[in-house]
């Protein structure tokens, strides 16, 4: 890991962070990296834990190096880690709604865009 917080040339985690849900109980955080560093190179990577007993929450996070990184991670929305299915996308997104945004004026939008359509657009 280079450095704990060095979030690369911009410091901008927007199109390199991502969300991984419904992580086994047992997962360690050294786990998550290796299955994620077949991607690309890693900066943090973190099982979020309960404070009180420090067992894992399920969830987590793994910050890239560079974008390019996260679109290869985010390929397959859900990967198979420790032996259970989890899910990934990109952590800036949010949580997923479960009903389409409301339209404003006039315009339709989707209320999900594939993370590499995306990145696309900012790149």
């Amino acid at each position: 890991m280079v450095g704990g917080n060095n979030l690369g040339q911009y410091n901008d985690p927007t199109f390199t962070k991502i969300f991984v849900g419904g992580l086994a109980w047992e997962t360690q955080r050294d786990t998550m990296r290796r299955y994620f560093e077949q991607f690309g190179d890693i900066l943090e990577a973190d099982v979020i834990t309960d404070k009180n007993t420090g067992r894992s929450k399920g969830h987590g996070f793994v910050t890239f190096k560079d974008p390019e990184a996260t679109v290869r991670a985010c390929q397959n929305p859900s990967p198979v880690i420790d032996g259970r299915r989890a899910t990934c996308n990109l952590a800036s997104l949010g949580a997923q709604k479960t009903r389409p945004p409301t339209p404003q004026h006039g315009l339709h939008l989707p209320h999900f865009l594939p993370f590499s359509l995306v990145l696309t657009r900012f790149l």
